[in-house]
């Protein structure tokens, strides 16, 4: 079984969020109508575990290369399985959350559906969220960000993902969770997902800012994950591969405003692969304060397969 850690090519592409800043830890149960932060640390989840209005998700995705080179995914239910956090349930990435029809990986459902689904795993209007994988919280991001898109801002992503979790040698639990399914009503925020067209308009857009989630050495062109590589013309690369410490956890605040800069009023627009790594990304944009920042969900797996779409090595 490959490992829920990820394989080191993996990590070419989407890598570890790192930490941000810490989160206040409260030995009692809080309020009903008590927010959550955007991201919490393994003893903040250890502390309110057993708060009654607390969902916690596995939304672990295995990658893996073929004999041919070519990246294929997996579904991480096979680990969640063999142990996950207490309680918690299974987000599946692969199936339920993403739209079977479309020809792009992770295509993003109906909000209705995606709704209808995560409600059915006990997230209802009045929940809060904690999501988490073994692969360094990417795929945890993906879904955080998806749950903003329906207007539901309740939800967490766990610093260090499931390692953090295991590291302090807290309890695994291999039983399926019992929660009643609950009512996410749908509300949702268009403007958090860009499509083609407008990442193709904000080429020549200097009001727009196109941030590549994509390693460095693809957004140079000296690999291609993809159709062809490189970057789309003008995206400035702030690789996902550096949002991390050595422990997989968020760097410092102040390092990473060093990467994403200080205009933080303007839109922008981060692309990937697939709209995973570029999760990630917007999951630490949020959290430094920018205000208007969208998911190219479909990314490079429909850029670079369109030679209309241009894509360049030279810097922006």
């Amino acid at each position: 079984m490959t490992s829920r850690f990820g394989l080191p090519a993996f990590c070419l592409l989407i890598a570890a969020l790192a930490l941000v800043g810490a989160c206040g830890e409260s030995k009692s149960p809080p309020a009903a109508d008590a927010e959550i932060e955007s991201l919490v640390s393994a003893e903040w989840l250890a502390a309110h575990l057993d708060d009654p209005d607390l969902v916690v998700l596995d939304c672990s995705v295995v990658v893996a290369f073929d004999e041919t080179g070519t990246m294929v995914h997996r579904s991480g239910r096979a680990d969640y399985e063999t142990g996950h956090v207490p309680g918690a349930g299974f987000a599946d990435l692969l199936d339920d959350l993403s739209e079977a029809d479309s020809p792009h990986h992770f295509a993003l459902p109906t909000p209705e559906r995606f709704c209808e689904t995560m409600g059915a795993m006990g997230v209802g209007d009045d929940a809060r969220v904690v999501l988490y994988d073994g692969s360094n919280s990417v795929w945890a991001a993906r879904v955080w960000w998806m749950l903003r898109w329906v207007g539901f801002d309740r939800a967490a992503v766990l610093d260090g993902g499931w390692a953090a979790w295991t590291a302090g040698e807290r309890p695994v639990s291999s039983e399926p969770p019992e929660r009643p399914a609950a009512r996410l009503t749908p509300r949702p925020r268009p403007a958090l997902v860009a499509d083609r067209d407008e990442v193709f308009a904000a080429m020549n857009d200097e009001a727009v800012t196109l941030v590549d989630a994509m390693p460095e050495a693809h957004y140079l062109g000296q690999m291609a994950l993809y159709d062809r590589p490189g970057h789309i013309p003008g995206a400035v690369n702030v690789s996902v591969m550096t949002l991390c410490d050595a422990t997989g956890r968020f760097r410092p605040q102040a390092e990473l405003t060093a990467l994403f800069g200080e205009d933080r009023d303007g839109r922008a627009i981060v692309y990937c692969g697939a709209g995973v790594a570029a999760s990630a990304d917007a999951l630490i944009m949020h959290r430094l304060g920018f205000t208007d920042v969208a998911v190219y969900m479909a990314s490079l797996q429909e850029w670079a397969a369109d030679p209309a779409n241009p894509l360049t090595v030279d810097a922006p």
